[in-house]
């Protein structure tokens, strides 16, 4: 019987990967991925699993579908939008919880992303033991006592066996269970990422919604391939500064845009607490594309030419759209580096968006 439930388990398993791997671009459009997140755990809704079934009806009842009527006409209601409440059940919704690990492993068997190959001297794969599973057979000194008697109680319980004023429990070869491990694969190395974002008045909420989707698959993905991440924050307009995560995703500024000054504070950061020889380095920035001048777009160019993509693994540079950002910048960094293989760039205009602007950041598994 347990056999048969963790079988089934296994397959329901299964089945909900399929379903958030085929609903992974709604997921991202409609902002549902980022529900309840724990510390290991995310919650995902999807919609109840029901086996496909043949209803049955009268087929001189009226209804929707006859009569003539025009796209937007209210059906039977006097007044769109007044009336009782319904009588039918409606779409269950259920949430399952998922690890970081997996909601990453079904990102990248969906976007065909590549392991990343960390660099640096910190770029060695480790491999550990996990005891994470039971088996049947093992050596006794693997042998789970509790999931061992819990099964030969089950068992005498079941076959009329057991005496509750004699409890005596009498083991069998076929209750026993065992330990079992799984060989886990892991780059034994770490990384920093580094998060800048435009905060001037262009910069709306909608934005900032695009950007805090985009980061947390960028999280995800990375968090799969490295032992240890540590995540920085840097906001500008005119003048940029470090902040903490919260205040990342929600201070908004009313000035202008000077993009050079949040790649000379990473620059500074990097120099004060990452070495390139120990540190896996990815930098991100967000934008609209709207800078200052043309004089600090290629300030910023030289920054990045002689500071920061020869000790980074990856730039990657998002331009969000805005109604106010004139959106040139990311023509700047196509016109002027284009020659650098580790800096990627991509436009997300909306959330449909982000699904292909996370498989251009990380295609070539830097």
């Amino acid at each position: 019987m347990i056999l048969k439930i963790a079988k089934d388990h296994q397959r329901f398993r299964q089945i909900v990967k399929g379903k958030i791997r085929g609903d992974l671009r709604k997921f991202l459009t409609r902002g549902e991925l980022i529900g309840k997140e724990g510390k290991h755990l995310i919650s995902i809704p999807i919609k109840g699993i029901e086996l496909p079934h043949f209803r049955y009806g009268d087929n001189n009842d009226g209804g929707v579908g006859q009569g003539e009527g025009k796209p937007g006409d209210p059906v039977d209601s006097d007044a769109q939008g007044v009336g009782p409440g319904g009588t039918e059940p409606g779409r269950h919704i259920m949430e399952v919880d998922v690890t970081l690990d997996e909601l990453a492993d079904i990102l990248a068997e969906e976007l065909a992303l590549p392991r990343i190959e960390p660099k640096g001297r910190h770029n060695i794969t480790t491999v550990k033991d996990r005891y994470s599973s039971i088996r049947q057979t093992g050596p006794e000194s693997l042998r789970h006592f509790k999931r061992t008697f819990r099964k030969a109680l089950q068992r005498m319980i079941m076959t009329g066996a057991y005496d509750p004023d004699n409890p005596i429990i009498i083991f069998e070869r076929r209750d026993k269970q065992y330990r079992s491990w799984k060989p886990i694969k892991k780059p034994d190395s770490n990384a920093v990422i580094v998060y800048m974002m435009d905060v001037s008045g262009s910069m709306g909420a909608e934005q900032k919604e695009l950007v805090r989707l985009e980061a947390f698959w960028i999280d995800a993905w990375l968090r799969r391939n490295y032992d240890g991440i540590e995540s920085r924050y840097i906001v500008h307009d005119v003048q940029a500064s470090e902040v903490d995560r919260e205040t990342f995703f929600r201070i908004r500024e009313d000035g202008g845009t000077k993009i050079s000054s949040a790649f000379k504070v990473c620059k500074d950061l990097l120099d004060r607490h990452y070495d390139p020889n120990e540190w896996n380095t990815y930098l991100f920035h967000f934008s609209d594309g709207d800078n200052s001048s043309e004089s600090d777009s290629r300030e910023c160019c030289r920054v990045l030419r002689e500071n920061l993509l020869p000790r980074s693994n990856q730039f990657g540079y998002c331009q969000v759209a805005s109604a106010y950002g004139s959106g040139n910048f990311i023509n700047v960094l196509r016109e002027h580096l284009d020659d650098v293989e580790n800096m990627v760039t991509s436009r997300v205009n909306t959330k449909d968006d982000i699904y292909d602007s996370i498989k251009a950041f990380f295609t070539a598994g830097r």
